[in-house]
This record gives C-alpha cells, sequence and structure tokens, in this order.
C-alpha cells in the first residue's frame, strides 16, 4: 500500500476547500494518507482570548508552561477533533492520535531560550501502523515527551519525522503559499538539497518556511522528493498525488 504522509495547517483550510475530500478519496483508492495537522492560528487565537503574550525565535512559538497547556488543548482537542469529524463526515474512516498517545514521539529540549518546545529524539511508529492496518486514516496532533514534560513539538518537523518512520513513499506540505520563492519573488520549481544551506545563508527563506525546509529534507531519508504546495487551490493534493507539477519539489 503506498503510504502519503500529508502536512496541513489550519490556515490552508478554508470554507471551500477540496483537501480533506482528496484525503478521503485518496484512501477509497486504497492509498493510505497519514494525516499531520498543524494549527498555529488556532492558538494564537485562543491565547490571545486568554490574554496570553505570543512570540516566535526561529520559526517556532516561545512555549511558556501557561502557554503549553493552550496548545495541547487546542491541537490535540479541538483542531484535532475537528479534523477528525470532518472526514468522517465526508465518509472516511479516521482516527485522531497525538504525539503523546501511546509514545509516539519521544522529544528532548530543543532550546533553553524557547521553553517547553522540543525536537524530536525518536518516533514510535507502532501505534500509527496499528491504526493503518485497521482500516483509518490516522490524524495527528504534534507534541512529544522528554519522560518528564509534555513539550510544544512543531508540525512539520513531525510530519518529517513521520514520513522517515513510516517508510512513506511521498511527503507533501500543503500550506499557504505557492511554494518556495527567492527573493525578487520567482517560485522554485525545483530545489535540490545542496541549494537549500545557500539560501538559508542569504536570509532567502525564513519565518515558518525553514522548518519545512528541514522537515523536507529530513523526509529525503525515505521519499524521493517532498513537495510544497499551495493547499487553498481546489484539488491541490489530488493533482500533486496524480503527477502534476505543481508548488516547490525538493529532492
Amino acid at each position: 500500500m503506498k503510504t502519503i504522509v500529508v502536512k496541513i495547517g489550519g490556515s490552508t483550510l478554508g470554507e471551500h476547500d477540496t483537501t480533506l475530500e482528496d484525503i478521503v478519496a485518496l484512501h477509497k483508492q486504497g492509498i493510505c494518507p497519514v494525516v499531520v495537522h498543524g494549527g498555529g492560528k488556532k492558538i494564537t487565537e485562543w491565547l490571545d482570548k486568554l490574554g496570553v503574550a505570543t512570540e516566535f525565535k526561529k520559526g517556532l512559538r516561545v512555549t511558556d508552561e501557561q502557554s503549553l497547556e493552550v496548545v495541547v488543548a487546542v491541537l490535540c482537542g479541538i483542531v484535532n477533533k475537528e479534523l477528525v469529524s470532518a472526514i468522517n463526515k465526508l465518509g472516511g474512516k479516521a482516527v485522531g492520535l497525538s504525539g503523546f498517545d501511546g509514545g509516539v514521539i519521544e522529544a528532548e529540549v530543543a532550546d533553553e531560550e524557547l521553553g517547553y518546545v522540543g525536537d524530536v529524539k525518536s518516533v514510535d511508529a507502532g501505534p500509527i501502523k496499528a491504526v493503518i492496518d485497521a482500516g483509518y486514516i490516522p490524524v495527528i496532533a504534534p507534541g512529544g515527551h522528554d519522560g518528564k514534560h509534555m513539550l510544544n513539538v512543531n508540525a512539520d518537523s513531525v510530519a518529517g519525522e513521520m514520513a522517515v518512520a513510516l517508510k512513506a513513499d511521498e511527503m507533501i506540505f500543503l500550506t499557504d503559499v505557492e511554494g518556495v520563492r527567492d527573493k525578487s519573488g520567482t517560485m522554485f520549481s525545483t530545489l535540490h538539497k545542496e541549494e537549500v544551506g545557500s539560501l538559508l545563508d542569504m536570509e532567502v527563506l525564513s519565518g515558518g518556511m525553514i522548518p519545512k525546509i528541514y522537515a523536507c529534507l529530513r523526509s529525503l531519508l525515505s521519499v524521493d522528493a517532498a513537495r510544497i504546495v499551495d493547499g487553498r487551490q481546489p484539488h491541490a493534493l489530488m493533482e500533486v498525488v496524480e503527477g502534476k507539477s505543481i508548488g516547490t519539489v525538493i529532492r
């Protein structure tokens, strides 16, 4: 069975979004989509409601004890269950999990300046494979544990590591931009891993694109190519799986 890891962010899911329809259709075709989701926009909304300040460093959310509670509640509760319910409503069969469940994600503190933010140390794909083997679509909220604390783990990083752990055939990042662009605004249709270092040095890549690029590079241990695609476009996911050249492919 072909396995595709699909990373979706809340910013790509609009009123007329087709991503979840595509996921259900792919599953019915015998392809195994493994969904990893973010939810940064929704987290920020809830932090604002609660009067908790938000700060980012190197594209990652600084997470103290108070904001960690909100991050876990929003990602593992609100966002995960909304996605699972939506997929099931469309005729799919989805099961919601998180990096905390079954010890899927073992993490370690990334940087003391970021607080309770973790890097993925290891992935136990056993619980995910069990869900797949039972005929369900895994929908995974990011997060991990270091043996002492829950940690906020970037969803892009989780997706990249999940692709490696599952020996996935494809890694697709659905985001709210058309792809990776240079400083003049021209989009790269293809990027080779040897080019990425110079783009980082020249600060062509910045903000939230940085963890996506690193996750793409990590996933190349399993997949031949990773794609960053505008998930707001109708049936973008299906078009990528069918071989249409859209977004930026990283080889």
